[in-house]
């Protein structure tokens, strides 16, 4: 971590000004697997404080957190749970790709974060978003720039006043191959500016 954050630092005095006001972030981890990947299903497009509340309950509900528990599951008990209508089909939909060896979780640690990308992108509700979050908690992956994600996308516009996500692609370039470390500071300045804690396990 002390090698990419010294990179960025001397790529852009923009990252040593965060890291003199906030200090430097930790990386963010999440265990590799199914659970994970239920649980960025249902933080898509709301809080993590309400996702997780909705991952706990439905966790609680199923008892031991299967794949082939979570299929059978009606969508009035998905939804008696919190889970929505489509995000309960996207479960089930990663769920039975699972039971069907379409995906194997267990083989994605091995791949390249272009091959991990495709693997996930072919299950339903799976997009770039999750799959970033996915390769840079689950498999520390460390050359990518979620702009999927609002908070990125918000503290680039922020710091750098770009509005057009070509324009953040191409600044990102020059944060090549730290691109994760890059965003661990962005997510960083976010949260520390808005007086905001977020836990990550659970």
């Amino acid at each position: 971590m002390k090698t990419a954050f010294e990179f960025l630092t001397q790529k852009d005095p923009i990252f040593q000004s965060i890291i003199d006001k906030y200090g430097l972030p930790e990386r963010p981890s999440r265990p590799q697997g199914f659970e994970t990947l239920v649980l960025l299903l249902l933080e898509q497009q709301v809080s993590i404080a309400s996702a997780k509340a909705t991952f706990l309950r439905l966790r609680e509900h199923v008892g031991q957190f299967h794949p082939s528990i979570l299929i059978p599951i009606s969508e009035e008990q998905y939804r008696a749970l919190g889970v929505s209508r489509q995000k309960a089909s996207y479960i089930k939909a990663l769920a039975t790709a699972i039971e069907n060896q379409e995906l194997q979780l267990e083989t994605l640690p091995h791949k390249s974060a272009e091959q991990v990308r495709h693997e996930l992108l072919k299950v339903k509700g799976i997009g770039n978003w999750t799959t970033d979050i996915y390769l840079m908690f689950c498999l520390q992956a460390p050359d990518l720039l979620p702009l999927g994600d609002v908070a990125v996308v918000r503290t680039i516009q922020e710091l750098w006043q770009l509005e057009r996500k070509e324009e953040m692609v191409e600044l990102a370039t020059q944060w090549s191959p730290y691109r994760s470390f890059a965003t661990y500071l962005l997510w960083h300045y976010y949260l520390n500016k808005r007086n905001r804690t977020i836990t990550y396990q659970y």
